[in-house]
């Protein structure tokens, strides 16, 4: 498996699922070697090899500033050049050079390559070691771009690697029509398998502390209704149409109260936006969080908005979900094509979204039904399910391989 990131080291969801998938796959029987472009200990991973592809500390492994580079080039696997800042691309070339000179050992039947920022070492793999490759499209530059144009290399990247590769897998019926209709791959070549909830929901000893958010809590024992959304602040969220929405549903139900969990480049115009809507009584930034504090923003919450524009999946709102909020999600995510028992709205249509927020603040039977059907709903998605799927594709992927 080539990855660019796992637990405890981060940034999104997609080192969650990437680590959810091996664990399952691994008591499916897989041997896995899980590459990684940075050295790093991780504690909890006992069930498949971690290699670092590269000496860097995590933090480092979107690159750097050129303030700093020359430092951290000092660092990197000595093959790096050090004339040129530290970029991103440095780092992949950097991955990709260990990926042609270190997998052998390792023998590799199947080369799993999780998004752009793996593709070209997996067409390296793929080529210098005769192993089929599986691109595994959790997000593509469409969605990151918010359906705009983007990056033009990154595409350039994606397009190479989706051509090149054997199988691609897509997290949701949605990523699978972008990458028929953007990148003119065909149909048959794609095969949709759905995220889980991360496995340490379910099984960790997790206890709501209501002192965590006094604030909020005290506002919920006055009658408020307290919504929220979690995640990065990029075009793809869709955030400004959110606060829009929340203008319209505070104009028509004052008690309600937006906790906007998370960071990015768009937070001050957020916070602006909030300002300028006469609405910033009613919002509450947290910035970014993680493990228990993040859990408590869900569990006080009733209900919870993934307002993106293109989502290709949205594991927050299982997280959500599994904590009893009542979900509205956009019709362009792809975890509301397996959630059912759930608002949903067309990004764009804020007045839509205002409507659905008012309506579940006022209607307790609504929103305790909500609340309660999604959590048997989400329930049926398992990663055993997921490995097993993943399982089939290798089987078939090695037994029909041509080059």
């Amino acid at each position: 498996m080539l990855g660019w990131e796992l637990p405890p080291h981060n940034s999104g969801g997609l080192g969650v699922a990437c680590l959810n998938m091996a664990r399952a796959l691994s008591r499916e029987g897989a041997d896995i070697k899980f590459i990684v472009p940075y050295t790093a200990e991780h504690p909890d991973i006992d069930f498949m090899q971690v290699i670092p592809a590269t000496n860097l500390d995590p933090i480092y492994r979107y690159g750097g500033g050129s303030y700093e580079s020359m430092r951290l080039l000092e660092k990197i696997i000595p093959t790096a050049d050090k004339e040129q800042t530290l970029s991103i691309r440095d780092v992949q070339k950097t991955y990709c050079d260990f990926i042609e000179t270190h997998l052998m050992k390792f023998k590799p039947e199947v080369i799993h390559a999780h998004d752009w920022l793996t593709y070209e070492a997996g067409i390296l793999a793929k080529q210098k070691y005769n192993a089929p490759l599986i691109a595994h499209v959790h997000a593509t530059e469409y969605d990151r771009a918010g359906m705009h144009t983007g990056n033009p290399l990154i595409h350039e990247i994606e397009y190479e690697g989706l051509m090149m590769a054997n199988q691609i897998i897509a997290v949701s019926e949605s990523t699978k029509r972008i990458i028929h209709e953007k990148y003119h791959i065909p149909l048959n070549k794609i095969k949709v398998v759905y995220n889980s909830l991360d496995e340490n929901y379910e099984k960790s000893n997790y206890t709501f502390n209501d002192s965590t958010y006094g604030y909020l809590t005290k506002l919920k024992s006055e009658g408020w209704t307290i919504i929220s959304t979690v995640g990065r602040f990029t075009v793809q969220k869709g955030l400004h149409n959110f606060m829009h929405a929340a203008a319209l549903a505070v104009s028509k139900e004052p008690k309600l109260m937006f906790v906007f969990a998370g960071d990015g480049e768009e937070r001050n115009e957020l916070i602006s936006l909030a300002a300028d809507l006469g609405i910033a009584k009613n919002v509450i930034f947290t910035g970014f969080i993680r493990g228990k504090r993040l859990r408590d923003i869900y569990s006080i919450s009733d209900i919870f908005v993934m307002s993106s524009i293109s989502e290709p999946f949205g594991l927050t709102a299982l997280e959500a979900a599994h904590h009893g909020d009542a979900l509205i999600l956009t019709k362009q995510s792809g975890v509301s094509e397996v959630i059912w028992s759930a608002m949903t709205y067309d990004f764009w249509d804020q007045e839509k979204l205002a409507n659905e927020i008012v309506a579940i603040a006022k209607n307790d039977a609504l929103r305790d039904s909500l609340q309660q059907n999604v959590k048997n709903e989400y329930r049926k998605i398992s990663w055993k399910q997921v490995a097993k799927k993943c399982m089939k594709i290798y089987n078939n992927t090695i037994k029909h391989k041509r080059y």
